[in-house]
């Protein structure tokens, strides 16, 4: 019984999964390394899940059920978003014979979005000057991608004995472009792709290899390279341009600040109404691994 929110028990695996909803997220964002951060991960899934639970407790408690028309068109609905009956039932996992179910968790779904239009609905829409201090505050969020050009230098390693010979032969070259010899030159040479691709041109982030964008992306104009390895064999480059991102005009991303600004506003009005109801809720967490460790709101 590690969570129990006024009554309502929730299972170790929602909790593990909700974990690990959140730890893959940050791990895609590149800021953990290993297992640094999985208490803070797990505090956050109990509040997320405490969040939620809380708010399908007083949607159930305030919002009348829905009429049986009312689920039945959200359930065709969602079988529809998912391009059919059988696709619905094979992407969730399901079967017809647990319909009965799937539109319980339907019906109660719908007080749960009844209840947050009802609390949200008062709530001002953002004005002309919201979004334009918003724009002006996140400005890189609304800009274009950074771009670098760079040429390229490629020795493809197909024996392992030979990566000594091959990463020393490449370093003696990059000497040589440090000391002023002409890229192009030593590239036709030297590296194992045509003339044709010495040059990469622009390119973004994401449309080439990670460890090829790294370097390049930290890399100053007309800096070149060490010498770095990929699992197609080793890498000289060259930086020959940056463009730094343009912002995008105010315009063309009003409606984007505006949806943006009001999913926030409804996120924070939400947050007053669970933190009241935390107030007099009855919650309790005990730590799967004693079971000891009670943490009590009442």
């Amino acid at each position: 019984m590690p969570l129990v929110v006024n009554g309502q028990t929730i299972d170790d695996t929602v909790i593990e999964q909700e974990f690990s909803a959140i730890k893959a997220h940050y791990e895609s964002l590149g800021s953990i390394s290993c297992c640094e951060r999985d208490d803070e991960f797990r505090g956050y899934a109990r509040e997320n899940i405490t969040f939620r639970a809380l708010l399908t407790q007083e949607a159930q408690r305030t919002i009348p059920e829905p009429g049986a028309a009312e689920v039945t068109r959200a359930f065709d609905k969602l079988k529809e978003e998912h391009g059919g009956s059988d696709q619905f039932y094979a992407a969730m996992g399901l079967s017809p014979e647990q319909d009965e179910l799937i539109r319980r968790d339907l019906s109660v779904n719908l007080q749960v979005e009844s209840l947050r239009a009802t609390t949200c609905e008062l709530l001002p829409t953002p004005t002309e000057a919201d979004c334009r201090a918003f724009y002006d505050e996140n400005l890189e969020q609304f800009s274009d991608e950074d771009e670098v050009r760079a040429s390229h230098i490629f020795k493809s390693v197909r024996k392992t004995e030979e990566r000594e010979t091959i990463f020393k032969a490449l370093c003696e070259v990059r000497l040589r472009l440090v000391d002023g010899e002409d890229f192009t030159e030593l590239a036709r040479e030297h590296s194992d792709k045509p003339a044709e691709e010495i040059d990469l041109g622009f390119f973004k982030r994401g449309e080439l290899m990670d460890e090829f964008e790294v370097v390049a992306f930290s890399m100053k104009e007309g800096e070149v390279s060490p010498v770095f390895s990929s699992p197609h064999g080793f890498h000289l480059a060259k930086v020959t341009g940056r463009k730094s991102g343009e912002p995008k005009p105010f315009d063309s991303v009003r409606t984007e600040i505006e949806s943006e600004l009001t999913a926030q506003r409804h996120d924070a009005r939400l947050q007053e109404l669970v933190d009241e109801l935390k107030k007099t809720a009855k919650i309790k967490y005990s730590e799967p691994e004693d079971g000891l460790d009670e943490h009590d709101h009442d």
